[in-house]
């Protein structure tokens, strides 16, 4: 078994169904989680996740503390940056949850959509080889036991996915090509 990072994360793991769950729900057993606390689990510079909350990206913290669906937004929106803007990253939550202020509005927990796609990441292996087919299929089975608030949330839900999971893997074949070229000897 190999180490590999959560999705959007800095926690090293072997990526196995149920992983992120395991992992983000021993951490709100004490509440929430200040912005020093998610900097260092997503990588990210504080301004970065305060600008998002700006814009709105994410809703404000509470008392200072990030909740575990904030805390997998963020690493939504990191793991999605790379490929897409972040005014496209916007969208694409957007599509299935709304307005983050709006919370009826909201199709699936964030913390739950991150769940699921690190499962069917864990579920395709690595890299995933974007087998359109067989990403379809993993998917199906990773959100078969999930609850459509309303007509056509399934369809909505898969639609994301397939995305997330498309830009997920090509932002890896991007950092892998980076690397490549670090390394390349043209001088």
């Amino acid at each position: 078994m190999r180490l590999t990072k959560l999705p959007g994360t800095t926690i090293e793991t072997v990526l196995s169904p149920g992983v992120a769950d395991r992992h983000l729900e021993p951490m709100f057993f004490g509440g929430g989680l200040v912005l020093s606390q998610v900097c260092q689990l997503a990588g990210l510079e504080g301004y970065i996740i305060q600008n998002w909350v700006k814009r709105k990206y994410i809703s404000h913290p509470e008392h200072k503390k990030y909740n575990q669906s904030q805390l997998c937004r963020i690493f939504n929106i990191n793991l999605l940056k790379d490929s897409f803007s972040l005014e496209q990253v916007s969208v694409l939550l957007s599509y299935i949850n709304g307005d983050v202020l709006i919370k009826t509005a909201n199709m699936i927990d964030d913390s739950k959509l991150y769940s699921y796609l690190v499962d069917c990441l864990a579920l395709l292996g690595a890299p995933a080889r974007l087998d359109p087919s067989r990403i379809s299929e993993i998917i199906r089975k990773v959100i078969a036991n999930y609850q459509s608030p309303y007509p056509g949330a399934v369809k909505h839900l898969f639609q994301v996915l397939e995305i997330m999971i498309t830009a997920y893997e090509a932002g890896q074949i991007k950092s892998q090509a980076q690397e490549m070229f670090a390394h390349l000897d043209y001088k």
